[in-house]
């Protein structure tokens, strides 16, 4: 009797803990995001009518049924009027590890305010990321700062000369020993702020749009320039202040250094090929980023 109670006690015991086994083993994993960024910079800040930055890096539990963005009034907030955004983004569907960047502009109606910003992540085996982050939304016409860049141009051995705005085809091509001049002008700004000239190989599908991910190990340095304490934005947007700031640096294709003393080797290493030529500004006083990019051809 006392052997029967035994193996019954045993037999309950195993079951139990088998349970408790396959429960775990039939949780299903649900997905992840590294590398997220919401403004530029991460700064959480959207300007009305402006591009607006987001990324994240997403790995499903299984694969990816739906990715949707959303921008919601805060509770306890008050607002000039009604106003959301919701976007879904079909192209990541099925896939299991994918990159989610995404630029849109914030709609001229937004009102300015604090909102609750989600980004939600559905995954095929029914889990769900959902990541909720405070964002601001304000009128560039009420930031103390609103940097612009402008007026930037390039040129191969001082006479022929392209702007960024305009440029078209044909295709701008450098060839070794060709001096490169590029200068770049960053104007409505204040207080301190840094400005990086970059030459970058699109071999290297390397796309920084702030400083805040500049690797100098990956690109060109054409010039670098900072300020400290300049005056209100009205005070020196005169072409000839902002060119008393910015001034035009070249370089000599196939130079040893770049502009910071750093040898053009391993991914900085001249090539021939396609580069783009980035220009990325931050004003460190008010967090503020903008950057540009145009594509020139090498010809080493």
């Amino acid at each position: 009797m006392k052997k029967l109670k035994l193996f019954l006690l045993f037999f309950a015991a195993t079951t139990v803990f088998t349970a408790c086994d396959n429960e775990e083993n039939n949780e299903v994993s649900k997905p992840t995001a590294e590398n997220v960024e919401i403004g530029t910079a991460n700064n959480k800040r959207a300007l009305i009518g402006r591009d607006f930055h987001f990324n994240a890096d997403v790995t499903a539990g299984d694969k990816i049924a739906d990715v949707q963005l959303k921008i919601l009034p805060k509770s306890g907030e008050t607002y000039k009027k009604d106003w959301k955004l919701e976007l879904k983004w079909s192209e990541y569907i099925g896939t299991k590890n994918t990159n989610v960047h995404k630029h849109f502009t914030i709609p001229a109606d937004a009102p300015e305010g604090k909102f609750d910003f989600y980004f939600i992540v559905l995954d095929q085996n029914g889990s769900q990321l959902e990541i909720k982050e405070e964002i601001t939304i304000l009128d560039p016409a009420n930031m103390p700062a609103d940097p612009l860049i402008g007026r930037d141009m390039i040129s191969r051995n001082d006479d022929l000369i392209y702007y960024m705005e305009t440029w078209v085809e044909p295709e701008l091509i450098f060839k070794k020993n060709d001096l490169l001049t590029a200068h770049a002008q960053v104007s409505q700004i204040m207080g301190d702020g840094i400005l990086y000239s970059v030459l970058i190989k699109k071999s290297l599908n390397y796309h920084p749009e702030s400083i805040d991910n500049l690797d100098l190990k990956k690109v060109i340095v054409i010039s670098k320039v900072e300020h400290k304490d300049l005056a209100p934005a009205s005070k020196i947007a005169t072409l000839q202040k902002i060119n008393e700031v910015w001034g035009g640096e070249s370089i000599s294709i196939g130079a040893d250094k770049d502009a910071i003393a750093t040898p053009t080797i391993a991914d900085k290493s001249w090539q021939s090929g396609q580069y783009n030529w980035v220009i990325l500004y931050k004003n460190t006083t008010y967090n503020l980023s903008v950057y540009k990019s145009m594509p020139i051809t090498i010809n080493f």
